[in-house]
């Protein structure tokens, strides 16, 4: 009797290993980041398999309404850090803010309310607990708005190196979100959408104009009796 081959068994003590477990920091990540089914996903997000991107109406209107998943993760990762930086910045104000009066006794025109910084902080921290909201919503235009509106807040205290990141990622946001709404608009008009060569739905004549106003036939001419009568 032959014995086993020991290719097939080499297969088998393959296949028959546990799979590796996965670190603490990897279980949080998937906790947070989900990923979906790819059947939800296509019929959800509007994401194809191939690169042309979503065409139809249907899945248009799916990506217009619902971010999909690294959209979403970009919002999850970003939110948490906006909140951190929030804390740090208000705390590293408030200790470097100067004394009211100088050595002098006189009013010290640099100084600054620390309430002001404190409201400040609230505001910020306020916002990326909505930066946070709006990824778990999946609501791209939102998300977009609120990354740019904290990027703008922090950059005007002039620490332009963690307002710029958050600028520029809500800039992304907002401009696939305005291309996707452009795609719909020209797929529901049942035009190209997307150089792809075909057409989101059925293509329709256009609609006549209301400002339209149809040609009228000449006025009927009256005879006149003392012209059109015979002569002898």
């Amino acid at each position: 009797m032959a014995g086993p081959d020991p290719d097939t068994a080499a297969d088998d003590g393959d296949d028959g290993e546990a799979p590796p477990k996965k670190t603490l920091w990897e279980r949080i990540t998937l906790l947070m980041v989900k990923a979906e089914n790819p059947d939800d996903t296509r019929r959800r997000s509007g994401v194809r398999t191939d690169d042309e991107g979503p065409s139809t109406v249907d899945e248009l209107e799916a990506a217009v309404a619902r971010a999909d998943d690294k959209e979403r993760a970009v919002g999850l990762i970003a939110a948490p850090v906006a909140a951190a930086i929030s804390i740090l910045l208000t705390g590293s104000l408030i200790s470097n803010d100067p004394a009211a009066l100088t050595s002098r006794g006189l009013v010290n025109t640099h100084h600054v309310n620390p309430s002001l910084y404190v409201e400040l902080g609230a505001v910020a921290c306020a916002l990326s607990v909505l930066m946070l909201v709006m990824a778990l919503w999946r609501k791209r235009l939102y998300l977009g708005i609120v990354l740019a509106l904290w990027g703008l807040s922090i950059f005007n205290l002039h620490f332009w190196g963690f307002g710029v990141p958050y600028i520029l990622a809500g800039a992304w946001l907002l401009v696939r979100a305005y291309r996707l709404n452009v795609k719909l608009k020209l797929a529901r008009e049942g035009g190209d959408t997307g150089g792809s060569g075909r057409t989101g739905g059925s293509v329709t004549p256009p609609k006549p104009s209301k400002r339209y106003t149809p040609p009228t036939s000449p006025p009927k001419r009256t005879p006149n009796p003392g012209r059109d009568a015979p002569t002898d």
